[in-house]
């Protein structure tokens, strides 16, 4: 057993924080899914933009949309459902396999909807129904605008991932989002399995506040509040209300790591990977982080659920 199979095995999911055409144009993504146990991917605008300046499997595509009245946004749009739609192809068996657990590929709305909330429910549906496969999370930020979108997209049966939390708060207030769109659909008589991940953003809490901490607690506040996290969403799945909904046939929300890649280069570079070993989550992290725990990753055992 390989150190990701490692994590597999207790319980945890691998998802590649990074899509990009020439990763499936290689191959690699499919190397990642059979030799990394890669069970599902996420995606932002600003991984994105740098996979269109960085690589030239885009020019073609840029070329031949610089003469059409597309706006620059549907160009986007067009070219990253273009490339999701591929990775969501090759993880459908892990999809079907897994009863939709794992599998999933993720496009976020607009940053510029952050705080409004009836455009990100209509850029949700757009990019839903634009997407055309079963596998794609719609990803919404945890702002106070975009958690009502997210009881809304709930409701509307769009599968989402809410997006940049930085705090147990905030993941508490998006688990509440996603109940509440589950509750009612449970009460229009519809049905209660949707998708939905909440994703925390572990290490940028630790390059925040690098040069204010001494040297002992360098690093050590993001994996602190991870922790505060997972304890939340076992008590969550305790409550009897997710056992109310969870009866009706619903799934749970699941944890999801965010910024697991190390900021320090003074820190080993798979820290959080082997802090935040986990049943019940999933890990999301950049490429070189995924084979830096491959090639040499520690096996510390579960995170405790207290």
């Amino acid at each position: 057993m390989n150190n990701t199979q490692y994590l597999r095995s207790l319980g945890q999911s691998l998802w590649l924080d990074n899509i990009t055409r020439s990763l499936l144009d290689s191959g690699a993504l499919q190397h990642y899914i059979d030799d990394y146990a890669v069970t599902g991917l996420t995606s932002n605008p600003s991984i994105f933009a740098r996979a269109f300046h960085s690589s030239d499997a885009y020019a073609a595509a840029l070329r031949d949309s610089a003469g059409c009245s597309m706006t620059d946004e549907a160009v986007f749009m067009r070219l990253a459902l273009e490339d999701l739609r591929r990775a969501a192809y090759q993880l459908q068996p892990i999809f079907e396999a897994s009863q939709h657990i794992d599998g999933w590929v993720s496009l976020e709305v607009s940053p510029l909807l952050a705080d409004d909330a009836a455009g990100s429910v209509a850029a949700a549906a757009q990019i839903h129904a634009q997407a055309h496969c079963t596998n794609l999370l719609v990803k919404i930020p945890g702002t106070a605008a975009g958690l009502v979108a997210v009881d809304a997209s709930i409701l509307a049966g769009i599968p989402i991932n809410i997006t940049l939390l930085f705090s147990c708060a905030q993941y508490v207030a998006a688990g509440a989002a996603y109940l509440r769109g589950i509750d009612r659909r449970i009460a229009a008589g519809l049905d209660p399995r949707v998708g939905c991940v909440a994703s925390l953003f572990v290490s940028r809490w630790d390059s925040a506040v690098a040069d204010q901490v001494p040297a002992d607690l360098r690093n050590r506040l993001g994996i602190a509040i991870a922790q505060r996290c997972y304890c939340a969403h076992r008590t969550m799945l305790e409550s009897p209300r997710w056992r109310r909904l969870a009866a009706a046939g619903a799934r749970p929300q699941r944890l999801l790591w965010a910024s697991t890649g190390s900021k320090d280069d003074k820190a080993r570079d798979t820290l959080y990977v082997e802090a935040l070993a986990a049943p019940d989550t999933i890990n999301t992290m950049p490429e070189d982080t995924l084979r830096a725990y491959a090639a040499h990753g520690s096996r510390h055992g579960a995170m405790a659920a207290d």
